[in-house]
């Protein structure tokens, strides 16, 4: 018989006397039909970032890709394993979202990586070849000159989501939907110590904060 992490196994037990016994009709009804959720968010895998508790989604509402620091890649239909990218294929062909937002987070330890590099955590490194798809938006920050950590953190970490969003539409299915208007892209910056959620706006290309 199988055994879990103590924790675990208590989340568990308190999932399903409580937020699965209020949802129970919600779960069967998604177990039987399918899921149709209208949103893709592509996030960090960072712990204090999870886009289901950040927006209050209940089982259904958002399909979630997450990643070291939020990447999307560009199109590169090549014969190598591409994980967040088989995920896209399928939320925006498959499951029809109408919606994407690409969200970053304060405090990413992935664009801390960037910014700070050091010797790899394996002879892999896995990571650092990820981050590899940050240099062209690392390149735009350090340009800029910004001489406090904090801030060139913050800058980094909102050029990243630019970027992604770019690399989104190097997509065909991506760039064909979005400009017949069946799909709309966004992008997002999460302030994991204050709870603020800023959202770029397309047309300045600011991040601007959301009132809740």
């Amino acid at each position: 018989m199988g055994h879990l992490p103590d924790h675990l196994e208590q989340g568990y037990g308190a999932f399903m006397r409580g937020r699965f016994s209020f949802e129970t009709e919600r779960y069967r009804t998604l177990a039987e039909e399918g899921q149709k959720p209208a949103t893709l968010v592509i996030a960090c895998c960072d712990s204090r970032a999870a886009p289901e508790v950040i927006f209050n989604a209940s089982p259904g509402e958002i399909f979630v890709i997450r990643n070291v620091a939020n990447l999307v890649p560009p199109y590169a239909p090549d014969d190598d394993y591409h994980s967040t990218s088989a995920a896209l294929e399928f939320a925006v062909q498959a499951l029809r979202v109408k919606h994407i937002l690409v969200m970053g987070h304060g405090r990413c330890g992935g664009i801390a990586a960037k910014l700070n590099p050091s010797d790899p955590l394996s002879p892999g490194d896995f990571i650092g070849k990820w981050i590899g798809l940050l240099d062209q938006p690392a390149q735009t920050v350090q340009e800029a000159a910004i001489t406090d950590d904090a801030e060139r953190q913050t800058a980094l970490e909102r050029a990243s989501v630019k970027h992604s969003i770019s690399n989104l539409r190097t997509f065909p299915c991506v760039e064909q939907l979005e400009k017949k208007g069946k799909l709309s892209v966004h992008g997002g910056w999460f302030d994991i110590s204050t709870g603020e959620l800023w959202a770029l706006n397309p047309d300045s290309g600011e991040f601007e904060r959301q009132v809740a």
